[in-house]
């Protein structure tokens, strides 16, 4: 699972980072329900990373019911992750755009405005 994930420099929050490329794992089947993820420790070592900043992006995946934690046993992949509505996916990926917008200088009703550019040639 460690092998994909890539953590950059680029204005938005490693804990998000690492949340949203566990999202993207999930997403894409490469971890599927059940699945043993690694323990914290390790993420945070092989990443070169804090600690609290891997316990934080856990956290919120399990708080959001994405994932479990067991008890003497790890953490887990949930066997029935919730179904997210497209405008809660719609809301997210807003939220790291802006984060990489900023990161990249870019004023957002500049973004605004090319997006709904791009939305009216569909």
């Amino acid at each position: 699972m460690l092998d994909g994930l890539v953590l950059q420099d680029n204005g938005i929050p490693i804990y998000v980072q690492l949340r949203e490329q566990i999202l993207a794992a999930i997403g894409r089947g490469l971890l599927k329900p059940g699945a043993q993820l690694p323990t914290m420790r390790q993420v945070a070592v092989a990443l070169k990373i804090d600690l609290n900043t891997v316990q934080r992006a856990y956290g919120e995946l399990e708080k959001d019911g994405v994932l479990t934690k067991v008890q003497g046993r790890g953490t887990f992949v949930a066997e029935n992750p919730p179904v997210k509505s497209r405008k809660a996916d719609a809301r997210a990926l807003a939220a790291q755009v802006a984060a990489q917008a900023k990161a990249a200088g870019i004023d957002l009703s500049d973004l605004a405005e090319a997006l709904t550019k791009m939305a009216a040639r569909q």
